[in-house]
């Protein structure tokens, strides 16, 4: 019979999935603390430092294969925004000291990545 092909992910997919992730993480450092104030077991989900990172964990290298893929890792906005981005919700996830500062760092780092796909996107569109 016929073979089972998988298909690639296109770099288009992985740009959005990779949004999407910035959106959970956004989701994460704005809305679950606001629930976190009238549900109290919304609170720990919230403070969870693990979330954190096992998002982080899931974002950067889907990220950075998007922007490989693409080529888009080429282009310094791309390279900058994603980069920082990165960095940022890296060190927010992981670095302790900087465990007060972690929602405003990860809401910047989440923000700047999602800009980083979306200029990655609308360059591939423009190329075509």
């Amino acid at each position: 019979m016929g073979q089972s092909h998988f298909h690639k992910p296109t770099t288009q997919m992985l740009d959005v999935a990779s949004i999407g992730l910035s959106g959970l993480c956004l989701a994460h450092c704005l809305i679950l603390p606001v629930l976190a104030a009238g549900l109290p077991v919304f609170g720990q989900f919230s403070e969870s430092e693990l979330i954190h990172q096992i998002l982080v964990l899931l974002a950067a290298p889907l990220s950075v294969w998007a922007f490989w893929r693409s080529g888009g890792w080429r282009d310094y906005r791309i390279s900058g925004f994603g980069g920082l981005g990165i960095f940022l919700l890296g060190i927010a996830a992981f670095y302790p000291p900087l465990l007060p500062y972690e929602a405003p760092l990860s809401i910047v780092g989440a923000l700047m990545l999602a800009a980083a796909h979306l200029i990655n996107a609308t360059r591939k569109k423009a190329l075509l």
